[in-house]
């Protein structure tokens, strides 16, 4: 299969960790495991097709990993405000209400890939979006987000195109 041929472009998760590229990457999902009913807070990482449509990054941090990677700037958050007209988008501080902060102590977020999930027409209540991020470590499980090592990240995000296709089915 050409690069740019179809499938090949798929971020697909499996048991043995997500598959793309011809390559194979250990990675993490939500507490809550993969889920068919997403909700906000239940930590689980949504079953379905979601489609890569922003990569963010800290250029304090590292170089840009990709042409079409934005900055995150001091001050970024993430709402997660549901019922908010902003819920599952990209804010400013100040901010009143409940959020993530995207330029964060610690490196999970320094290299942020952001999918569609309930974006960009947020449905109150169906969860926050579902980012590609660095993990904690091997088998620490996120709120939902899908966490890989910090140079498979960079190697993905690299190589990733946007609008390609994170396919989560069902876990055994």
């Amino acid at each position: 299969m050409k690069a740019g041929a179809k499938g090949l472009d798929d971020l697909v998760l499996t048991p043995m960790g997500l598959r793309f590229a011809g390559r194979r990457f250990p990675c993490t999902v939500g507490q809550g495991g993969i889920v068919a009913d997403k909700r906000e807070g239940d930590g689980g990482t949504p079953k379905g097709v979601h489609r890569i449509v922003g990569m963010m990054y800290r250029p304090d941090r590292m170089a840009r990993p990709s042409p079409w990677a934005e900055p995150i700037r001091p001050g970024d958050l993430w709402s997660d405000a549901s019922g908010e007209p902003d819920y599952n988008l990209l804010v400013s501080r100040p901010y009143a209400h409940s959020h993530e902060v995207m330029r964060r102590g610690d490196p999970l977020y320094d290299l942020v890939l952001i999918t569609d999930w309930n974006w960009p027409e947020a449905e109150p209540g169906r969860g926050s979006c579902i980012f590609l991020h660095q993990w904690r470590r091997p088998g620490y499980p996120t709120a939902g987000c899908v966490a890989f090592r910090p140079d498979h990240l960079r190697w993905i995000a690299a190589r990733v195109a946007p609008g390609a296709r994170l396919i989560v089915r069902a876990q055994p």
